[in-house]
């Protein structure tokens, strides 16, 4: 419960566990490439099954692991299966992990898009600058890797420096926001059914402050969330994570607590 999952930085990757390993959203194309990936999976599982029942020990332990891949590759067919006949938004499948920072992001987030567009799923977490991370960002006219810059030590030009990346940030994300608000869902947009949490897990980089965080809550969620507000909350009483649960809540996930979690944001009218 404390692991956190594996991330992906490759959009060629990421593409292919969201629509399959044929190169492109082109029907046709998927298809051809989801019956092959069957015909391949369903001799690999007859060799198992013959297999099963005549090992043990580490053998069996290693066969094991081998039918856990096996069944991950199946899951992903099954959705390449699921998707094959559906009409995409026509997109090769990129080539890999662009050199620049920004069209690294702005195509992470394009498919996102298109992610929740066809309805592939309806969850994503996408960490757009890791913890210590070393990037610069010429582009804005920084040149110092941005981890070192957090700890600034009251040093207003670093401060300065943190607060153009920051901004930075932000405007691949409102990029992002107005794509959603762009693609037609139903009456409205996909803004309209979405609920995007944006923000980071610390406050304060040079004093390791994790109280008091700035958080954005995007998306109008079907109509139940009011935007254009900024609620402040006691910070000894509501960790983040209350607002998490509190969106999970919405979503139908009847858990009890997530994290530290003390309860659900009862002042957040307009999200219950």
């Amino acid at each position: 419960q404390t692991t956190p999952m594996p991330r992906e930085t490759n959009p060629r990757l990421v593409f292919e566990r969201l629509f399959g390993d044929a190169g492109s959203t082109d029907t046709g194309v998927r298809r051809a490439r989801a019956k092959q990936q069957r015909s391949i999976l369903d001799a690999v599982m007859d060799k198992v099954a013959r297999l099963q029942g005549g090992l043990a020990g580490e053998d069996q332990r290693k066969l094991d692991n081998y039918l856990d891949a096996v069944r991950e590759i199946e899951r992903r067919i099954q959705i390449a299966e699921s998707q094959a006949d559906r009409e995409l938004p026509l997109l090769e499948s990129p080539a890999g992990i662009p050199v620049s920072f920004e069209d690294h992001a702005r195509l992470m987030y394009d498919l996102l898009v298109l992610a929740y567009q066809t309805d592939t799923t309806r969850v994503f977490t996408y960490m757009i600058g890791r913890e210590q991370s070393g990037t610069t960002y010429p582009q804005i006219g920084v040149a110092d890797p941005h981890h070192p810059l957090t700890h600034h030590r009251g040093d207003r030009e670093k401060i300065e420096k943190v607060k153009k990346i920051n901004e930075y940030h932000v405007s691949l994300f409102s990029e992002f926001v107005a794509k959603l608000a762009g693609t037609p869902d139903g009456d409205g947009s996909l803004i309209d059914n979405v609920m995007l949490l944006y923000g980071a897990p610390i406050r304060d980089g040079d004093a390791h402050q994790y109280n008091n965080v700035p958080l954005l809550l995007l998306g109008h969620d079907g109509g139940a969330i009011r935007g254009n507000r900024h609620l402040v909350y006691p910070a000894d009483t509501n960790p983040m994570t209350n607002l998490q649960l509190t969106m999970l809540h919405r979503l139908g996930v009847r858990v009890d607590n997530f994290g530290d979690s003390t309860g659900k944001l009862k002042e957040l009218s307009g999200l219950s």
